[in-house]
């Protein structure tokens, strides 16, 4: 029987970059999105588009559309991109179909790594360093340990981005408080301190990602890139990046952690490094991640591996190459941001700077949404952004 894949959040760059792997390779390909059309459910690589209700505000009926889709399309192998699908389908994996192939481990296992509370534990257990850490099961809690507290930038971390509740999902933030009054303020302004967090020390440095591909507890292979742009300026979601090589320490402490829980699919393993070199955990993703298509460029075929992965093929030997690949509507945003910046954040000539570097991002730098052979998620992107600015 031909293998029918579903890959779910169809807007989502990460989703693209998916459809466009295995497509490629001649399989079957369907996306879905809450809404039509989508920007993956456009590529020429995309057999069927379908839709389903919100997981946000709906996640039992989004499950149950999700159910009679499988159905109607035979499909055989679900691929959620997003926290909020990856929770719902996890939420009731058992009443999936047998024949269908979901790519994660355990539930046990997931929940290890997605709740921060139990990740940060986990990681003290594996000698990752971590911030130093106050966990607490409340805001009460919270404000209570705030008065212990007397150094600062703190952050304030909830036990996951997307919180599951029976009739909704609720979306969370980190706050950095620089103060025991901003951080008293944060948790009692947001609903969600209502459930457990963390008050970390802050770590100067910058952050760097390591992405990995596991086979049933065994390290497939290992992936790293270089943020050149972000959008913020400041940091943020990266517009510009390059491949780079994984750092070895930062290996090291990624794959003991996905070890301990016998992890099995993709995983993007967040750590800040200090200025003395130390790389401390800050996140554990149980996901694709949005610059999926660089380490596609270069040669780590993640979508197609894990497909390979779980569905007991051999995966092919892992050789990366140097590549960087650009965000194009996401760059514009952030020239757009350092042009309306104050003075003393970005001077006229650093301006001026900043837009030769957006129109000459260099001759080998790939566009990550605008493909010649794959243009209409580009077009469908763009009139997007359009109606947002006018909104």
């Amino acid at each position: 029987m031909e293998p029918r894949i579903l890959v779910l959040d169809g807007n989502q760059r990460a989703a693209l970059a998916a459809v466009r792997s295995l497509g490629a390779k001649g399989l079957w390909v369907a996306v879905g999105e809450s809404c039509a059309p989508s920007m993956a459910g456009l590529s020429r690589y995309c057999r069927q588009s379908i839709t389903y209700a919100d997981p946000f505000s709906a996640p039992r009926p989004f499950f149950e559309d999700l159910l009679k889709q499988i159905d109607e399309q035979n499909i055989s192998f679900l691929l959620p991109i997003t926290e909020a699908t990856t929770y719902v389908i996890l939420a009731y994996r058992d009443e999936l179909p047998a024949h269908v192939t979901l790519p994660f481990p355990e539930t046990v296992s997931v929940e290890q790594l997605a709740n921060k509370n139990m990740l940060f534990q986990l990681a003290l257990q594996q000698n990752v360093p971590v911030p130093e850490t106050i966990f607490c099961a409340d805001a009460e809690e919270g404000l209570e340990a705030l008065e212990a507290i007397n150094h600062f930038p703190v952050v304030l971390k909830p036990f996951k981005s997307k919180i599951l509740q029976p009739t909704s999902i609720v979306s969370t933030q980190v706050v950095v408080a620089h103060s025991a009054r901003e951080a008293s303020d944060a948790l009692k302004s947001h609903l969600f301190f209502q459930f457990p967090f963390t008050i970390q020390s802050f770590i100067e440095g910058s952050g760097q990602g390591i992405f990995a591909l596991f086979d049933h507890g065994e390290p497939v292979c290992f992936f790293a890139h270089r943020r050149l742009r972000e959008k913020p300026p400041g940091g943020g979601v990266s517009v510009l990046c390059e491949s780079a090589p994984v750092n070895d320490q930062l290996r090291t402490y990624a794959e003991n952690l996905l070890r301990s829980v016998a992890w099995h699919g993709v995983a993007m393993v967040e750590f800040r490094v200090a200025p003395d070199g130390t790389g401390y955990l800050m996140e554990v993703n149980p996901r694709f991640w949005g610059s999926l298509q660089l380490a596609i460029d270069s040669g780590i075929d993640f979508p197609w591996w894990l497909y390979l992965a779980s569905t007991g093929q051999t995966v092919p030997q892992a050789c990366w190459q140097h590549r960087r690949v650009r965000w194009l509507l996401g760059d514009l945003d952030r020239l757009y941001l350092v042009l309306k910046s104050s003075a003393e954040v970005y001077t006229f000539g650093q301006k001026l700077v900043e837009i030769l570097r957006f129109f000459t991002p260099g001759l080998r730098t790939r566009h990550e949404v605008n493909r010649w052979k794959d243009l209409r998620p580009f077009w469908f992107e763009v009139k997007q952004y359009l109606r947002a600015l006018k909104s």
